[in-house]
């Protein structure tokens, strides 16, 4: 198919960083921008790809105006028509400490940026990847048109800039497309998240803690499996569309942490660190993908046992540098 020049807001985030390195896999060339000036390579999988000299990486923060104004420049002067904004601060826990900075940087920066993009009427599309967060705590499969009732800032913040980008959709035909996934993971993710963290604790047999006892129903999908449906979901949707990434597996947290000790021959038990439960944590959630199976033939090719192997094997290979950086997500402001 034709190259594609395509902007990446995040690019240095978990899925923003696969995403980039999926598509320059496929030949397209790349702007990438992100407010993280350099970051550990071993974060960055397109750091790798036999194409990165079609890639442009511009250290812009959303934060500031005069960056988003260089963003609409880039955009000019590459004649881009795809924005994938991956962009977000996005710890549940530490919402509830830095409500402002929440509020700042996943609402009122791409307000800011998108008024300007629908303005200007520069692009073909905006891919806008959200999270189930939104939805809060909900028994059963969720469908894409279910009500937002958040239960944390970050989910607050989250679902006011979703409705707003949808008001400028049907007001004025802003191009935006929204993609929800499931808990995402993988090779390169950052160390505190619950896969990361718990490989590590078990390859290095240390405790790992639990909030509220791991009793939360979660799916994974793996992160190739994410980027190849953002990218779908990029190149056919149509704009004002929702979209749902996800396994249809669910599992508690507990019993994935209990799986991952099994996968390195340890009884997970005397390792386990029970904690109190975050406030506001959603219980349960499991996402209905079938809209994107049916309309784009999408499914997740790597189960979680795979996915698990494929991240051990990096966390293995790296194990000496990783276990010098911490375990802790440190917040930026």
């Amino acid at each position: 198919m034709k190259k594609i020049f395509f902007l990446v807001i995040g690019s240095n985030s978990f899925s923003g960083s696969h995403f980039v390195n999926f598509i320059l896999s496929k030949g397209h060339k790349t702007i990438g921008v992100s407010r993280s000036k350099k970051i550990n390579n071993l974060f960055l999988p397109y750091q790798n790809n036999k194409n990165l000299k079609k890639f442009i990486f511009k250290p812009l923060n959303l934060n500031l105006e005069k960056d988003n104004d260089k963003i609409i420049s880039l955009i000019k002067k590459y004649k881009i028509k795809y924005v994938i904004n991956f962009a977000a601060q996005a710890m549940v826990a530490e919402s509830w400490l830095y409500p402002g900075d929440y509020y700042k940087t996943n609402i009122l920066s791409l307000v800011n940026l998108t008024n300007k993009l629908v303005k200007k009427k520069l692009i073909k599309k905006f891919i806008h990847v959200s999270t189930p967060e939104v939805y809060g705590n909900i028994s059963g499969t969720t469908k894409e048109n279910t009500s937002y009732n958040p239960s944390t800032p970050y989910a607050i913040s989250r679902s006011a800039l979703d409705m707003h980008l949808m008001a400028l959709n049907k007001n004025y035909n802003f191009p935006v497309v929204f993609t929800r996934a499931a808990n995402v993971y993988g090779p390169h993710q950052q160390l505190y998240r619950i896969v990361p963290k718990s490989i590590i604790c078990a390859l290095n047999k240390k405790r790992i803690e639990l909030h509220g006892g791991g009793k939360s129903m979660r799916s994974f999908i793996y992160i190739t499996d994410v980027a190849e449906a953002t990218y779908k979901i990029a190149i056919k949707s149509k704009p004002g569309n929702i979209y749902h990434i996800s396994s249809k597996n669910l599992i508690s947290i507990k019993n994935l942490v209990e799986k991952v000790f099994k996968l390195n021959s340890l009884k997970v038990k005397k390792f386990i660190k029970i904690v109190a439960e975050r406030p506001g944590k959603d219980k349960y959630y499991t996402l209905n993908s079938n809209k994107l199976i049916k309309e784009h033939k999408w499914k997740p090719k790597v189960s979680l046992t795979e996915g698990l192997f494929k991240t051990q094997e990096w966390i293995n290979t790296n194990l000496k540098k990783i276990n010098k950086l911490p375990l802790f997500y440190e917040h930026k402001r």
